[in-house]
């Protein structure tokens, strides 16, 4: 029973993460467009497609662009710095979603600038050099994997031997089913 709670805290916790990274970084490109005055005409956010906000992008489309990736990454580890200071006894759900966030939009942004594919793509076609989403990639990236180091035993690795909070796994979980619900239920592709 030791194992089944492990594999459901860390199947959960990774599928989440990619949820909610798209959910934050989406945020991010929807509040930049309407703080830079841009129209927001639809937000896709669905468990089985990669998510994507369609935007105007006629005054000010760097802003709106850079929006999800610098939000995407700034965003979440306040969350974990507040969880932090609360004393939650879940402070490293937190402190692993905010690393993934930082690994996945770094390496989005600084794999993807070579490829031009999705938000690195849209950037390089209005301007924005190749070297600063790269150098984005190699800050993001590593600042993910310091807030990822040490976490392991609380995933039941190492020391631990597959010992973990049976209710942050359940949480974990149930969160998880809650987020995939209402994507479906909400879903706008």
């Amino acid at each position: 029973m030791v194992r089944l709670y492990q594999i459901t805290l860390i199947v959960s916790t990774l599928a989440l993460c990619w949820l909610g990274m798209q959910v934050v970084h989406e945020t991010g490109h929807v509040l930049t467009a309407w703080g830079s005055g841009e129209r927001v005409d639809r937000v896709v956010l669905h468990p089985l497609t990669i998510s994507r906000t369609d935007a105007t992008h006629g005054r000010h489309p760097l802003i709106v662009i850079w929006g999800g990736p610098i939000l995407g990454t700034l965003l979440p580890p306040c969350v974990s710095a507040l969880s932090k200071l609360a004393r939650s006894g879940l402070t490293y759900l937190f402190r692993f979603f905010a690393g993934f966030c930082l690994i996945f939009n770094g390496a989005y942004l600084g794999v993807g600038s070579f490829e031009g594919v999705g938000d690195a793509g849209d950037l390089l076609r209005h301007g924005a050099s190749r070297w600063t989403m790269i150098a984005f990639g190699l800050i993001c990236v590593p600042s993910g994997l310091f807030l990822w180091h040490g976490l392991g035993p609380h995933f039941g690795l190492g020391e631990s031997k597959g010992r973990v909070d049976r209710w942050a796994a359940l949480g974990s979980l149930g969160l998880l089913l809650g987020v995939v619900l209402i994507e479906v239920v909400f879903d706008s592709r």
